[in-house]
């Protein structure tokens, strides 16, 4: 099956987008209507015969706006904190407002603001810290998972396993983070962080995601492992978070944790119907 057409448009429209190199192709689907399936998700996914992300999200009508978020391998995600930020940067500017609540499919509704200084953040909501909530296969600690490095499991939505280690660079991030995303332990897969403690507020950090793989920065990885460290007592509850792609500041409130940090809208484009009917 192919993306629907609407003669309104002869082409299917797009954002690129990313957050600290964690990019994204962001569909409109409030404008068309737009069949997504997995041969067109992978398609666009392709960094060399298409467009190339690390996920991909859809707009429709909601609160304010829903989206939907798709992996690169084409499965869908429950939540995407990068994109989420992007996406609310985008539409508050639009709107010329600074304050939105964003209905995330899988997560609910999300509140996201824009401070003085231009910067976005979204409160990414309640971390799940139940073993069925996470979700895991096992009634298990999810402070020290029965895995070597003891790692902590966090839902954000999507679930994460957080390992502690003393010296990310050193990490073999392709191996163990596919080895991980598999575990048994996690029945939906799982993202894996890598985090090094820098100072009480201070983490350094990178991640594997699933469905992906390797990305420059992640913002519900960076607020599982910030809660993760907060659990352990390994830092307080605020935290700079430095990933491969830049800095994102973390703060575990009352209300949920909050994410903030920089967003880019880089380009709009179209795909061809060329392009489309050779899926």
């Amino acid at each position: 099956m192919r993306p629907m057409q609407d003669s309104a448009f002869p082409h299917w429209p797009f954002m690129k987008m990313h957050g600290l190199g964690n990019d994204f192709v962001v569909v409109d689907a409030r404008k068309r209507h737009v069949l997504l399936t997995e041969t067109l998700v992978r398609a666009l996914a392709d960094r060399h015969r298409g467009v190339g992300f690390d996920q991909l999200a859809v707009i429709n009508e909601g609160t304010d706006l829903e989206i939907t978020f798709y992996n690169a391998d084409g499965s869908q995600s429950a939540a995407c904190g990068n994109a989420t930020r992007c996406i609310a940067a985008r539409e508050m500017e639009m709107r010329g407002v600074d304050a939105l609540t964003l209905d995330i499919t899988g997560r609910g509704a999300l509140q996201a603001v824009r401070g003085d200084d231009g910067v976005t953040s979204v409160n990414m909501g309640q971390p799940l810290l139940d073993w069925q909530d996470v979700p895991l296969a096992a009634a298990v600690d999810t402070l020290s998972l029965p895995i070597d490095g003891a790692p902590v499991a966090t839902g954000m939505g999507n679930p994460h396993c957080s390992f502690f280690v003393e010296d990310v660079a050193v990490i073999d991030l392709a191996a163990r983070g596919a080895s991980i995303e598999h575990h048994s332990l996690f029945p939906e897969r799982t993202n894996v962080q890598f985090a090094q403690i820098i100072g009480p507020d201070h983490i350094r950090m990178r991640v594997w995601e699933r469905g992906t793989g390797i990305t420059l920065a992640s913002g519900s990885s960076s607020c599982a492992v910030a809660v993760a460290a907060a659990r352990r007592g390994l830092t307080g509850r605020s935290v700079r978070m430095d990933l491969d792609g830049g800095t994102l500041h973390i703060d575990w409130r009352d209300d949920g944790v909050w994410m903030s940090g920089p967003t880019a809208h880089v380009f709009d484009g179209f795909l061809t119907q060329t392009f489309l009917d050779g899926l």
